[in-house]
């Protein structure tokens, strides 16, 4: 028997819960992952994002709760769903001795279920998939972090996987790297693939995932649509090299005014242009505000915002 094939939830939880000793580590989380979403699972340093991810695959026994994953209950249900998800949690395991296609032929040969026949093109397939096909047969302990981190993701594709559960996929990646990942994983999607991210990486995440969730110290504290989150605000932002100007004319409508930007509160763009336009006051940019994705995450969190990588600073390794 396989998960629930109709299921439009691929991951819930209802009250998880995670003590290491007296030391919570996940507080009573209920996440729901629908069926094709591409979720990102954000968090900072030690807020309980791999031990949640342990959990949904049945490494780590939860202290109380419940998981379903592909409609069946983890860990119970184990053998018969974990065929059909892919997965890659924290560093990719591999033998070093081996060279990559030898590992993957080896991970394929332990899978429940699996046949000898095609495995030689589901592995050069999977190795294609993330940019490892041309790589010659050098050991994986020859490999960069990057490649090892390819080959982690190659082993989680190398079943067709119904679900993907990722920890920090673009870990060690350079930028080409990181945007070929990306553009692999929305393909996957776009083929039927759910997608469950963890990663502290805010801007790919606002690039890809359709919907969030945000742990804070073990707690969920925001789960919605992305684009929901970054509708916007009512307010609008104007720049212009007539400032006096647009102060004076707009006066007690500004909430926040710093050298050639301006923003107006409850205002419609189109209403405002053309208001400015009248009073002869030129526009050099005039536009809806919209929160990022970092700043919806660091209102709704108590963690500093270095805790989490911004676009010019690369990433420092894999968050818990």
């Amino acid at each position: 028997m396989t998960g629930d094939p109709g299921s439009d939830v691929a991951i819930s939880t209802t009250g998880l819960t995670k003590y290491y000793g007296r030391f919570l580590a996940v507080d009573g989380l209920d996440l729901e992952v629908r069926t094709g979403d591409v979720y990102g699972f954000l968090g900072a340093n030690g807020s309980g994002k791999t031990t949640t991810v342990r959990m949904l695959l049945g490494l780590v026994l939860p202290t109380s709760g419940t998981a379903r994953v592909l409609g069946r209950p983890m860990p119970g249900s184990g053998r018969d769903v974990l065929p059909e998800v892919g997965s890659m949690i924290e560093a990719p395991a591999a033998y070093p001795q081996l060279s990559g296609r030898a590992n993957l032929s080896l991970f394929d040969a332990m899978g429940r279920g699996s046949r000898r026949r095609g495995r030689a093109g589901r592995v050069d397939d999977a190795l294609d998939r993330v940019g490892l096909g041309g790589v010659d047969d050098r050991p994986v302990r020859a490999y960069s972090l990057g490649m090892r981190q390819r080959l982690g993701l190659a082993n989680a594709l190398i079943r067709r996987p119904r679900l993907l559960v990722l920890d920090e996929p673009t870990n060690g990646l350079d930028p080409q790297g990181i945007r070929d990942i990306r553009a692999l994983l929305l393909e996957l999607n776009v083929a039927g693939t759910t997608v469950f991210v963890s990663s502290h990486l805010l801007l790919e995440i606002e690039q890809m995932c359709t919907r969030v969730g945000v742990l804070d110290r073990g707690r969920l504290v925001l789960q919605e649509h992305l684009d929901d989150l970054r509708a916007p605000t009512g307010r609008v932002v104007l720049r212009t090299r007539d400032v006096a100007d647009a102060r004076r004319l707009l006066d007690s409508r500004i909430d926040e005014a710093d050298g050639d930007r301006i923003v107006v509160r409850r205002a419609d763009p189109a209403a405002l242009a053309a208001e400015l336009v009248r009073a002869g006051i030129g526009i050099d940019e005039l536009v809806a505000e919209r929160r990022s994705l970092e700043e919806i995450v660091l209102a709704a969190t108590s963690a500093g915002s270095d805790t989490f990588a911004r676009p010019d600073r690369p990433a420092s390794g894999v968050v818990a």
